[in-house]
């Protein structure tokens, strides 16, 4: 099946990323280590539910980041859904750096994965599958266990953290 997409060439990226940024969604990191079991984390905004039974998450990743080979089928990950306030969490790990980690307060879940501490939410998952759409891959997480506290969540709106008006 041919998943790519192409674009019509009058329509503007930047444009269609502003439109784009009309929709108010959560942040999360996502949590994965490397061969060498070095932790690597990523925010992400493109986090969704997709089904509860069987329990599917999913998400996208630009597949020319450097750890888009992290997350092959099977392959475990974490997701640590933001809290509010947490702005410069998710600026930290939307920002190339060697140890994204160092001086941030995290575990490991039993896969050995990282989770923040201070996280909304946690996941546990693996890779179900890792497809190729446009310049993303779109990946489907098996959530295998999940933890939830109380709060309100980091919401990214217009390009910006935004908080929600009760």
């Amino acid at each position: 099946m041919d998943t790519s997409s192409h674009a019509a060439p009058s329509l503007d990226p930047r444009e269609l990323r502003r439109v784009c940024g009309r929709y108010a969604t959560g942040v999360a990191v996502i949590g994965a280590c490397t061969p060498q079991q070095r932790p690597v984390g990523i925010t992400v905004n493109s986090f969704a539910s997709l089904s509860l039974a069987p329990p599917l998450i999913l998400w996208s990743l630009a597949r020319h980041s450097p750890n888009a080979g992290l997350f092959a089928p099977g392959a475990p990950f974490g997701v640590s859904i933001l809290r509010a306030g947490h702005g410069e969490l998710a600026r930290r790990f939307a920002t190339p750096s060697p140890d994204k980690f160092a001086g941030v307060g995290h575990r490991r879940c039993p896969h050995g994965v990282p989770y923040l501490d201070e996280a909304l939410a946690t996941l546990s998952c693996r890779v179900e599958r890792a497809d190729p759409v446009g310049d993303h891959l779109l990946i489907v997480g098996a959530v295998e266990a999940f933890t939830a506290g109380e709060g309100e969540p980091l919401v990214f709106y217009g390009g910006d953290f935004v908080r929600i008006a009760a």
